[in-house]
């Protein structure tokens, strides 16, 4: 017999005794003639409903009973026992407090339950699904002051429908109904469903919303239910509009006057600086094509309005340009508020005149901040950013933003204060809320495509090793097709790099080592990026995705032209210095599965590959890939990783060296699960590495080959996440299960793993501190 299974039984026995006591304590609480509600079952007597369908409808009715009993955990009440052992708090404060009414939970007793209202909701809730017929009863079970409620339900046969007509007459309104009827909701042979009714309705208001009928409402629709046109439990639906349905819902409007108010406040409304709707003659002097721009100071180039709008005169209104208006004006980011109100002008006619009334932003800010921050390189530091915006800088609600910064980095975990950075620098950013290239580019989504332009300077000093001068310059293009799909694309995205100081002891030692050298020689890059990013994160699903791919093309029309190619001796430079030939591609997928609304799991993949041809023999060090760190492989320390086998504990031990590579595969697994509030708990699973295209003799084994698998490693660990709604604070514990670089046969390290010896714990034992989560 296994030595553990003594062990199990013992867990098995305590967890039931400590059940039992915590139960016993629970209802020792309650006074004379109380008792603790359980719950409630639904039983269901029907031998001819299919199990499945029994199943839904039990699980259904069983949701909607109220209230609900006392949560539990492994069968025990502990938010229970905490309310039951905690005295009553005299404020509204104190330890008694928090664990009686944060901690703790009251008790839900029998009395609280109306089992006629309960009773009520089960016949009801089965006639709208189609049992007509449904019937129900209820029953107590009482023992040892605990109490549970039985129905049982007799719901008869399911209602299914037998012929949908819609009601025909000569309005317009009846015969925009007549031609949405192809796409109806309601099918014969389907089960009778509320719900379906409902959101038929829904369907076709929206139909008629989008043809004009700017006034017409759900209601305004009737569904009759004839269940005497057969004896086989079949209904017959009749479609119409009810007989009081207000005129102005049957009549199709569209557009007069469009009128825009940028700088819209109500108080200049209340003040009589302006009214609202306005007259004909006061209107005049603003127009703008077909448009009315009230804005006197002229604070708003009146072309930015043409743009974001799609209600034209004349135009018939729908529901579609309505929204689309609405939150392209919000994504302009220059206003605060967005209102609009339709206001008839000719009631004859079916016409009224759009108003948008548009509360500006803040047009300048300045922001001082102050960061604590790490990253993906499990640097930790402080950071001083002084920020400005202007959010019209051209009056066609351009942003301009310039910052201002500075920042201390550390390395947890690393070697001492050699990896300590120093960086200041200054960025500029102008974002033109629309495309602005050669070609007309238009774009119906709801958000405004961007043209950014950025420049940047870094200077950056690595303690002990070298100081850098780092320059960027981008031109490209952001745009949305919706909420979940997006695109960049940067024409030319610009990077010099510049060494300043490079010291003795670097020198010394990467004198034998031409990665090292690499990372502090002069480096010029320039080419086209692109990215595309798709996710539906947002919505309330069970599993939901993300992707983002991205290519990086650098220096491949100009090496194409000067025929570049550094492995024949036919380099060339730019300003003196060699450009940089490479593409690159890198993919993260991640999926997320929920199971509870308080537990989840998380995966990622990352696949990547940087390849360098032409005028480059490598790819240069800022372009390549790292694996290690809090948010990569968390039970190895950040970029100390790889390449492929190579082992970094026969690098001098005096300088510290950040290990890249040209490809990457990476895939994470975590399971996230809420314990109190704020508090999360995650556990973990890490695998993956880097790896180089070409040999490098400074890092034997780290070239990629077909045994790559056996170079893979693996990491897994427990996790805390503090959420506090504007940050969150992740604390990570991770340990290698398989280390790449041990001899072949003897990577995995189950059979090392000690918990008890202070040395593997100091070996093996990585804390990561981050913000965010890693995925």
């Amino acid at each position: 017999m296994s030595k553990t299974f003594p062990i199990y039984c013992k867990s098995l026995l305590v967890s039931g005794l400590v059940s039992t006591v915590i139960s016993c304590s629970n209802t020792r609480f309650l006074k004379e003639g109380q008792m603790l509600y359980t719950g409630a079952k639904v039983k269901i007597e029907n031998d001819t409903i299919p199990k499945k369908e029994k199943q839904n409808l039990q699980s259904a009715l069983e949701a909607n009973l109220t209230p609900k009993p006392n949560s539990t955990f492994l069968g025990m009440r502990p938010k229970l026992y905490f309310y039951n052992i905690a005295k009553e708090p005299k404020k509204d404060k104190g330890f008694n407090y928090w664990l009686k009414y944060k901690m703790g939970e009251k008790p839900v007793l029998l009395g609280d339950v109306d089992r006629e209202f309960n009773k009520d909701i089960i016949e009801n809730y089965s006639e709208n699904k189609g049992y007509f017929n449904a019937r129900a009863t209820y029953d107590t079970v009482s023992k040892n002051k605990k109490a549970q409620v039985i129905y049982t339900v007799r719901p008869g046969a399911r209602y299914l429908v037998d012929g949908v007509k819609f009601q025909k007459d000569s309005t317009l309104v009846n015969q925009e109904i007549q031609s949405l009827t192809n796409k109806t909701l309601l099918k014969n042979g389907q089960p009778f469903d509320l719900d379906v009714i409902k959101a038929e309705r829904e369907r076709i208001d929206n139909g008629l919303k989008e043809r004009g009928f700017y006034y017409f409402h759900p209601d305004n629709i009737i569904v009759q239910a004839d269940s005497t046109v057969s004896k086989n439990h079949k209904v017959e639906l009749n479609v119409k509009l009810k007989e009081n349905t207000p005129d102005l819902a049957t009549q199709q409007f569209s557009i007069d006057k469009v009128v825009v108010f940028p700088n819209y406040n109500i108080q200049d409304v209340k003040d009589g600086k302006y009214s609202i709707p306005m007259n004909q003659d006061s209107l005049s002097k603003y127009a703008f094509d077909d448009i009315y721009v009230i804005d006197p100071q002229h604070k708003f180039k009146p072309k930015i309005f043409d743009r974001a709008l799609y209600f034209k005169k004349g135009d018939l209104y729908n529901r579609s340009n309505h929204n689309l208006t609405l939150n392209r004006l919000i994504s302009l980011g220059v206003f605060k508020f967005v209102k609009n109100e339709f206001i008839t002008s000719d009631s004859l006619q079916h016409k009224f005149d759009a108003y948008y009334l548009l509360t500006p932003k803040k047009i300048q800010s300045l922001r001082l901040e102050a960061l604590g921050r790490t990253n993906s390189a499990n640097y930790a530091g402080s950071e001083l950013n002084l920020n400005w915006t202007h959010r019209n800088f051209f009056r066609g609600a351009e942003q301009f933003k310039a910052a201002i910064y500075g920042a201390f980095d550390f390395q947890m975990g690393g070697a001492q204060d050699a990896n300590n950075i120093f960086r200041a620098g200054t960025n500029v950013q102008l974002s033109i809320p629309r495309i602005v290239a050669p070609f007309r580019f238009h774009s119906s989504s709801e958000f405004v495509p961007r043209t950014n332009i950025t420049l940047g300077y870094e200077f950056q000093n690595r303690t002990k090793y070298y100081t850098l001068n780092n320059f960027t310059a981008s031109f490209g293009y952001l745009w949305k097709e919706n909420a979940r799909k997006e695109h960049e694309l940067k024409v030319i995205d610009i990077t010099l790099v510049s060494p300043q100081k490079v010291t003795d002891l670097y020198t010394t030692e990467s004198a034998t080592n031409p990665a090292m050298q690499r990372v502090v020689a002069k480096q010029l890059i320039f080419g086209p990026t692109y990215s595309y990013t798709y996710t539906n994160t947002m919505l309330p699903k069970t599993n939901t995705f993300y992707y983002k791919g991205t290519l990086d093309l650098a220096g491949n029309i100009t090496g194409l032209v000067t025929g570049a190619d550094a492995k024949n001796d036919k380099q060339k430079e730019i300003f003196g210095i060699p450009f940089s030939q490479y593409a690159k591609i890198e993919n993260d997928f991640r999926f997320y599965h929920k199971f509870t609304e308080k537990s989840s799991l998380a995966t990622r993949f990352i696949g990547g590959i940087a390849y360098p041809y032409g005028n480059s023999e490598f790819v240069p060090f800022s372009k390549q890939f790292f694996s290690g760190g809090s948010n990569s492989i968390r039970a190895f320390r950040a970029r100390t990783l790889g390449p492929g086998s190579f082992d970094p504990r026969t690098i001098d031990q005096g300088i510290y060296f950040d290990q890249s590579g040209d490809i990457k595969l990476e895939l994470n697994a975590e399971y996230r699960a809420n314990l109190y509030k704020f508090l999360n708990a995650a556990v973990f699973v890490d695998a993956g590495n880097i790896w180089l295209i070409n040999n490098d003799t400074s890092r034997p084994s780290g070239k990629f080959t077909k045994d790559f698998l056996n170079e893979i490693a693996v990491g897994a660990g427990v996790g805390l996440r503090l959420d506090f709604s504007i940050l969150i604070l992740r604390l990570d514990l991770a340990m290698p299960l398989r280390v790449p670089y041990y001899a072949k046969g003897d990577r995995w390290t189950f059979d090392k793993i000690n918990f008890g010896d202070p040395g593997w714990r100091k070996d093996n034992l990585v804390f990561n501190i981050a913000i965010g989560y890693p995925f």
